[in-house]
C-alpha cells in the first residue's frame, strides 16, 4: 500500500480507501456476510480509511462497519470517516441539518452504531443554508472537546464557506465529487454542487494542507467497465437516481468510458486501475474512496498501487478527458 500524509492529519492515509455505501442495501451488491469480510480483508492489503455516514442505508452501513471493526479488536488499526448533517423521516425523506442540537444527537447515534468512543474524521455531508456555520462550528468543538470527533471535515462545501470556517474551528479534510468524466462537476445525482473539484477545491487543500478524500472515483461503476454495453440496475438500486447515468447525459459519459476502456487495453492495465491511478498520482488527493462489493473488486482498486502512469500515456488520456475540463460534459 502507498501512504499519504497532508500537514493536518497527524496519521498517515492509504492512498486507497473503503467506501461504505454499498454496505447498507442501497446498491444491488448489498450483503452484510460478505462485507464485513471486505473490511477484513482490506484491512490486511494495508488499507486504513473507511468512509461512511448515517443515511447510507439509513443507519445499516454505520452498523456493518461497526460489527467488522469490532470482531477482532480491529478499531485501533483504522481511521473512520463519518458524517453528519443529513438527516430522515419514517418515510426516508432527507433535510440538510447542520443545526447543533442534531450534530449532538447524531454524532451519538454514529458512535454507537460504529461501537466506538471516537470518529477520526467527522465531516459535514452537505451544507445547510438554514442554519449560522458558526452554530454548527459551536457543536463541532463541543465534540472535539468531548473527545467524541478527532479531525473535521468538510463535502460537498463552496470553498468560501471552507475560507469561513477555517477562522472558527479549521477544517483537516475535504471530500468532493473527482473522477476521470467529473473533473469540475456542477452536479451530483441531480443535486447541485456549489465547488468545482480542480478549479476550486484542489488549490484549497494545498493551501491549507487538507486531505482530499475524492469520492465516487469510478463513476459508480462507470470507470470500472461496468456499463458500456448498457445500465441494468434493479429497479432499488439508488443509482437510478443518477441522470448521468441515463438518456443523452449517459451517452457523452459512456462514449468517453469507451475510450478510455480502449487506452486501457492498450496500456495493458485494467480499467478501474487506470481511472484510480489518474487520481492517485494527483498530489492534492489523499485517499479514493472506493467501494467493493466483492474480494475480487478489492484486490483490483488495491493492486493500482503498484504501477505508475507514464508521462506519454498521460497525455494521451489527456486528450480523452480535455471535454469534461469544464463543469459538466459539452454537449
Amino acid at each position: 500500500m502507498i501512504y499519504k500524509k497532508v500537514s493536518r492529519i497527524k496519521e498517515e492515509i492509504s492512498a486507497i480507501g473503503i467506501g461504505c455505501w454499498n454496505m447498507g442495501g442501497d446498491w444491488d451488491s448489498s450483503e452484510e456476510k460478505k462485507s464485513i469480510r471486505i473490511v477484513h480483508e482490506a484491512i490486511g492489503m494495508g488499507v486504513n480509511l473507511f468512509d461512511v455516514a448515517p443515511v447510507y442505508g439509513w443507519g445499516a452501513s454505520e452498523t456493518v462497519l461497526g460489527k467488522a471493526l469490532k470482531e477482532g479488536g480491529r478499531r485501533d488499526n483504522v481511521l473512520i470517516a463519518s458524517k453528519g448533517g443529513l438527516t430522515w423521516n419514517e418515510k426516508h425523506e432527507t433535510a440538510n441539518d447542520l443545526s447543533k442540537v442534531s450534530l449532538l444527537r447524531e454524532i451519538d447515534d454514529s458512535l454507537r452504531r460504529l461501537q466506538t468512543d471516537y470518529i477520526d474524521i467527522y465531516q459535514l455531508h452537505w451544507p445547510d443554508p438554514k442554519t449560522p456555520l458558526e452554530e454548527t462550528a459551536e457543536a463541532l468543538s463541543l465534540m472535539k472537546a468531548e473527545g467524541k470527533i478527532r479531525y473535521v471535515g468538510l463535502s460537498n462545501f463552496s470553498q468560501n464557506d471552507v475560507e469561513k470556517m477555517m477562522t472558527l474551528i479549521g477544517v483537516d479534510c475535504q471530500q468532493s465529487l473527482y473522477n476521470m468524466l467529473e473533473r469540475n462537476p456542477a452536479s451530483y445525482h441531480g443535486l447541485p454542487l456549489d465547488y468545482r473539484t480542480e478549479a476550486e477545491v484542489l488549490p484549497t487543500v494545498r493551501k491549507y494542507g487538507q486531505a482530499l478524500l475524492p469520492y465516487s472515483p469510478l463513476f459508480q461503476g462507470l470507470l470500472a467497465g461496468r456499463f458500456l454495453s448498457g445500465v441494468d440496475f434493479s429497479s432499488h438500486d439508488i443509482r437510478n437516481a443518477n441522470p448521468k447515468l441515463s438518456g443523452k447525459e449517459f451517452e457523452i459519459y459512456v462514449k468517453a468510458a469507451r475510450e478510455i476502456k480502449a487506452l486501457s487495453d492498450e496500456m495493458g492495465h485494467p480499467m478501474n486501475e487506470v481511472a484510480l491511478n489518474w487520481l492517485r498520482q494527483k498530489p492534492e488527493v489523499s485517499s479514493i474512496i472506493g467501494g467493493a462489493s466483492s474480494i475480487e473488486q478489492l484486490e483490483e482498486n488495491v493492486h493500482c498501487v503498484t504501477w505508475d502512469i507514464s508521462d506519454e500515456e498521460m497525455k494521451k488520456i489527456d486528450k480523452i478527458l480535455e471535454p469534461f475540463e469544464n463543469s459538466e460534459a459539452r454537449r
